[in-house]
């Protein structure tokens, strides 16, 4: 999940190892439902709706809102969440409400800088923590730098979601 032109759709194509996979556009908000990807028959990628920057009516960002809290609260709920943010903002109010709404569901959450290779690199050092700070993020959460071009970020996420499957599988038995 994430904030609308954040690279949701790029970064989808660069986890699964897929071109065009997840249609990616320069115009916010166009991911409008919610998109499953199967990966490889063991679990599914759920794309959410962006919020706070696609230049929608406030009806469709309330409707919106109400499906991605639906579908985090669901019985069914997901079993961990990626929180994409582009490295090259501060996040935002509606990105910290999101944040503590993930942390308050308990649900296992990953940050992604998304667009790395955009900003210089002797500013990201910089730009990580401000992330951090601005999210009150606990120490514990994973922080994944990213790039969809570059194809940075993705053998660490995989990792990750493998970590939090496995511990998933554990508990079922």
């Amino acid at each position: 999940m994430g904030r609308s032109n954040c690279g949701k759709s790029s970064l989808i194509n660069h986890f699964l190892g897929r071109k065009r996979l997840a249609q990616t556009s320069r115009q916010p908000g166009r991911t409008r439902l919610l998109n499953y990807y199967l990966v490889q028959d063991r679990y599914y990628l759920v794309d959410l709706p962006g919020y706070g920057f696609a230049r929608v009516s406030k009806r469709r960002r309330e409707a919106w809102s109400r499906l991605i809290r639906a579908y985090l609260e669901a019985g069914d709920r997901p079993l961990a969440v990626f929180h994409l943010l582009d490295v090259r903002r501060l996040p935002t109010p509606d990105d910290v409400q999101a944040v503590r709404l993930l942390l308050q569901a308990r649900l296992p959450l990953a940050v992604a800088a998304t667009k790395i290779d955009r900003e210089s690199a002797s500013r990201l050092p910089r730009r990580y923590r401000e992330i951090i700070q601005e999210l009150g993020l606990p120490p514990e959460t994973p922080f994944f730098p990213t790039s969809a071009r570059m194809g940075l970020g993705r053998k660490e996420m995989l990792a990750w979601v493998e970590a939090v499957l496995e511990a998933a599988e554990r508990d079922d038995v």
